[in-house]
């Protein structure tokens, strides 16, 4: 599943084109995770004024409408010219918008990503989706004494607290392990037992690591490229995570691989307490 990173890195690859669109269709393929909300036709005409992003989503706004757009397990977003998406129509594209500056492609295998219509930021359906998000790891609200705070109110592991994103959004499964081995925490040890001085030092690992995903793409590890169809390189650069049986980059100690909520946790059992 794309995580902040890879998100972010999509927007940030087509966001500048975009801005300042005006959508001329917008196409329907095979359904979605959720539906639409509102009929193709009601987005002709509409002026794309910029694209954000919240967590995992990514906010296509047109003021005051918007449309809310996450990338699910197998996602991908691509920016073509006009004349480009003409040759590169491609098997499980389920949602095209056409505008004057481009198209923007949703390519989805497991359809389990979604495109939904929201007619102003105060409509239900952002508060369903977007309501009980936590901070964002790279902005002020998060700091090491909010992160202390809500950690202690949590009675699960260290892991499964940072992957829930009621506490912080975007801290995925491969982002979680990396800053974890960071800040020298064992993923199994209880969230509610983090101490200040930890929560200082896992604060900067967070912010450290995606900063760092950020700045070369993402990762990618199966299918993930951004709107530009361009790969990420972080999973070249992981300190534990797919690294299973192969020696820790700072003692040698072979890289473990336990499961965790259904998810592959990785980590150095000698370096992490």
């Amino acid at each position: 599943m794309p995580e902040l990173p890879e998100v972010e890195v999509t927007r940030l690859s087509f966001a500048h084109q975009i801005k300042g669109a005006q959508i001329q269709s917008a196409h329907l393929g095979k359904p979605l995770r959720w539906p639409l909300g509102c009929s193709t036709s009601d987005l002709q005409g509409l002026t794309v004024k910029r694209v954000n992003r919240r967590g995992k989503y990514l906010l296509i706004e047109m003021d005051p409408s918007l449309l809310i757009l996450h990338l699910g397990m197998s996602g991908s977003l691509r920016f073509e010219s006009l004349n480009e998406s003409r040759l590169n129509t491609k098997l499980h594209d389920h949602f095209v918008l056409k505008t004057n500056r481009g198209i923007l492609t949703l390519n989805d295998p497991r359809r389990f990503g979604a495109v939904v219509f929201a007619p102003e930021f105060n409509a239900p359906i952002v508060s369903k989706l977007l309501g009980k998000l936590g901070v964002e790891p790279l902005g002020e609200d998060f700091t090491p004494l909010q992160l202390y705070k809500a950690l202690r109110q949590r009675r699960v592991n260290i892991k499964q607290a940072l992957l829930g994103g009621q506490i912080v959004v975007g801290v995925g499964n491969i982002y979680a392990s990396e800053s974890l081995f960071m800040a020298r925490i064992r993923p199994t040890r209880s969230s509610s037992k983090i101490t200040k001085s930890q929560c200082s030092l896992l604060h900067r690992a967070i912010r450290e690591t995606l900063t760092r995903a950020i700045e070369v793409g993402g990762s990618t590890l199966q299918n993930f490229s951004n709107a530009m169809g361009e790969s990420g390189y972080f999973q070249l650069e992981s300190f534990v995570y797919a690294r299973q049986g192969q020696p820790c980059k700072l003692c040698q100690t072979p890289i473990k691989q336990i499961v965790q909520g259904q998810r592959s946790t990785f980590f150095c059992p000698v370096c992490q307490k």
